[in-house]
């Protein structure tokens, strides 16, 4: 039906019925669930809404757990992806205005680092390059946005719009799966997403500080909101959150005000922040998606929860939401792919790692970014007791790095 990697259409009215997974989203969640899939033997169709290499030039960071580290090894991407890396051997975690702080460190557990930083454009490049070099079993379609998803008791049709197709076509899958960060979600009636609105905005960007950085994060707590620091190349990512009136007033500021603004909530650490590059900024919000599909489609990454980025959780949902359901796919038969008992085991699977993340990020966001009397004290002994005991180290790097 397709070429291997551009779907080029056709001027008719098209119907097929397939007998494998579609995957609707190439984006790393989804890509890494298709070469999990392919290692399986399990052949794919992944559906992508943009040109090939669309991409490439997204600088956005990303922050990868070691366990992220772990699947793309297995995957055969990281070796595509290691010289695009910044390691995170050190976390400091601080709160302004307040005592206390805590060092995670990666040779204290026995890691080589306890994350990494790389562009999503980096990400993205990795994944196209080791998918070029699969030989057969993913079928990557380009430039098909979806229009329309139903789901029935018996299949999933997946309807799209091809560049040069007169007519919109239909595919017939024994499993749909959403990969796409929620965008084609409002094609799909019945769906309900729990959400809740900050308030609170993400200011982005890279920032040069006068000092290197070591291969340190910064994790500094203040009452506007978190902000962090993580390693990328020579420079920083900074993201800085706060109440969308406080973010207003940041962003309005020109460089060399932000850069003062920037080093006054932050500290002397890095010594001053020389420059700034292009800022951005999006809303923060918590949400997950009430997975209401018995059968033949599932949601995963960030279409299906939505998480703050404190602690830099979301992402590394994600992937391991890809994992889980390329092991329950993998370990039956064709003929049960997509079956309600087979999705309800993936999502009793993932339950209690997705739950855990969404409470976790929302309780670092609710105790960490106000400045209510007593409050102070309280997070000042809980970076204390972090620092003085290994135990606590112990599990909070394991949260960060595999979601236990």
């Amino acid at each position: 039906m397709h070429d291997k990697y551009v779907y080029t259409g056709k001027p008719t009215n098209l119907k097929q019925t397939l007998t494998h997974p579609v995957v609707i989203g190439g984006g790393p969640v989804g890509l890494v669930l298709a070469l999990s899939l392919q290692q399986s033997g399990v052949p794919v169709t992944v559906l992508e809404a943009q040109q090939p290499g669309a991409m490439y030039g997204d600088g956005r960071a990303l922050a990868l757990s070691y366990g992220t580290r772990q699947v793309l090894e297995q995957l055969g991407v990281w070796h595509q992806l290691e010289s695009t890396v910044t390691a995170i051997e050190t976390i400091h975690v601080s709160q302004q205005k307040g005592f206390g702080r805590a060092l995670l460190k990666a040779g204290e557990h026995q890691l080589p680092a306890l994350g990494y930083v790389v562009s999503y454009g980096a990400l993205m490049q990795a994944l196209d390059a080791r998918i070029t070099e699969t030989k057969s079993g993913i079928e990557v379609c380009y430039q098909v946005p979806v229009q329309q998803l139903q789901v029935d008791a018996i299949a999933a049709e997946v309807t799209f719009q091809t560049a040069t197709a007169a007519s919109s076509e239909i595919l017939v899958t024994p499993l749909a799966v959403i990969a796409d960060g929620g965008r084609s979600l409002e094609a799909i009636p019945g769906l309900i997403r729990e959400t809740k609105h900050y308030g609170h905005d993400a200011l982005v960007g890279l920032v040069q500080s006068e000092l290197p950085h070591r291969n340190m994060a910064y994790e500094r707590f203040t009452p506007y909101g978190p902000m962090a620091l993580l390693p990328n190349g020579e420079q920083f990512s900074l993201v800085w959150t706060g109440e969308q009136a406080y973010i207003d007033q940041i962003a309005a500021l020109d460089d060399d005000a932000f850069l003062q603004a920037l080093h006054q909530a932050f500290g002397d650490r890095v010594g001053k922040f020389l420059q700034i590059g292009k800022r951005g900024r999006f809303p923060l919000k918590l949400s997950k998606l009430e997975q209401t599909f018995p059968a033949h489609c599932v949601v995963i990454g960030n279409a299906a929860q939505t998480m703050h980025p404190v602690a830099g959780q979301g992402f590394n949902v994600g992937i391991r939401d890809a994992m889980a359901l390329a092991k329950n796919i993998a370990s039956t038969t064709a003929a049960e792919w997509g079956a309600a008992h087979r999705l309800t085991e993936y999502h009793q699977s993932r339950a209690r790692d997705t739950s855990r993340g969404l409470l976790f990020t929302d309780f670092l966001v609710n105790v960490f970014s106000n400045d209510l009397i007593g409050v102070g004290l309280l997070r000042g002994a809980g970076l204390g007791a972090l620092s003085l005991l290994p135990v606590a180290r112990r599990f909070l790097v394991n949260k960060m790095s595999y979601g236990s």
